[in-house]
């Protein structure tokens, strides 16, 4: 166990807590979650991941946390998710792979998530550039950090943040407006999720399809992202700093970009930005 700040202690795991013990109880991996940290807070669980792999931790490290202070949503966003009832976790691998392998190798994250929700009989979708959806409202967003020199990777680390048992009056309390996109999977299910078992299940599918990535290629990976699409066929409007793109989304290239259909016949991909969903 660490700390993080005289604020951030190790949580106990007793009640409805995360708990290194109950996790490790149902935990099915070879290397992920060996050496695992569990945080009250912090201000981001990759921030601590990131930090632990510059200096030398293992792959598979695990850092977990019951709540995160500098939580957001993609492009600064507002971002709600109150202590005791979500998941934070990241996860750092070392994989031997270049920088342009990254956006699909980060893809196991979302893949992981959507699969343990699909382990709570809800039918999670994936949805371009990293976020899990329950008809159409975002459950969990996924995220993506690595350094290296040049080409050569030397570390990755993949979080996710679920919205697991906040309630549909808390969240339209925080976030108003915005909270009719975003669901939980107590509210998709009709029950409360155990939370350690959750994690147990998020980081075993997550060292899976790593462990795929590696022995089988990205396009293994790609293939299940693809199957899972829940933006394919959609019209969308991506935003980016330069410009904006409208089109009917055809899925993800094996770079990791969105390939859009801007005019009949006309296809082009972009990597980054805003996703706006039109009707």
């Amino acid at each position: 166990m660490g700390t993080e700040s005289p604020t951030a202690l190790p949580v106990d795991g007793e009640h409805d807590a995360l708990g290194l013990d109950a996790i490790r109880r149902v935990l099915r991996t070879t290397d992920v979650g060996f050496h695992m940290l569990l945080y009250h807070e912090v201000d981001s669980t990759t921030d601590v991941a990131s930090r632990l792999a510059g200096a030398g931790a293992p792959e598979g490290t695990v850092v977990l946390a019951e709540a995160q202070r500098a939580g957001r949503g993609r492009l600064g966003q507002p971002w709600f998710s109150p202590a005791g009832v979500n998941l934070h976790v990241s996860v750092l691998f070392r994989p031997a792979i270049a920088a342009e392998a990254v956006p699909i190798f980060a893809l196991a994250a979302p893949l992981a998530v959507s699969d343990a929700i699909r382990m709570q009989g809800a039918p999670a979708g994936v949805r371009w550039p990293n976020d899990v959806v329950l008809d159409g409202r975002k459950a969990a967003g996924t995220f993506v950090r690595w350094a290296g020199a040049g080409d050569v990777v030397d570390h990755v680390v993949l979080g996710a943040a679920v919205d697991l048992n906040v309630g549909r009056p808390a969240l339209a309390a925080a976030l108003g407006r915005a909270a009719r996109g975003v669901t939980s999977v107590r509210e998709a299910t009709g029950r409360p999720v155990d939370r350690n078992r959750f994690a147990a299940d998020v980081l075993t599918r997550l060292e899976q399809w790593v462990q795929t990535y590696r022995r089988r290629g990205p396009g293994v990976v790609l293939r299940a992202w693809r199957s899972r699409d829940a933006l394919a066929g959609r019209l969308v409007l991506v935003r980016t700093a330069s410009e904006t793109c409208r089109g009917r989304a055809l899925g993800v290239n094996s770079l990791g970009g969105l390939v859009l259909e801007t005019a009949p016949g006309v296809i082009r991909a972009v990597t980054g930005g805003e996703l706006v969903l039109e009707a």
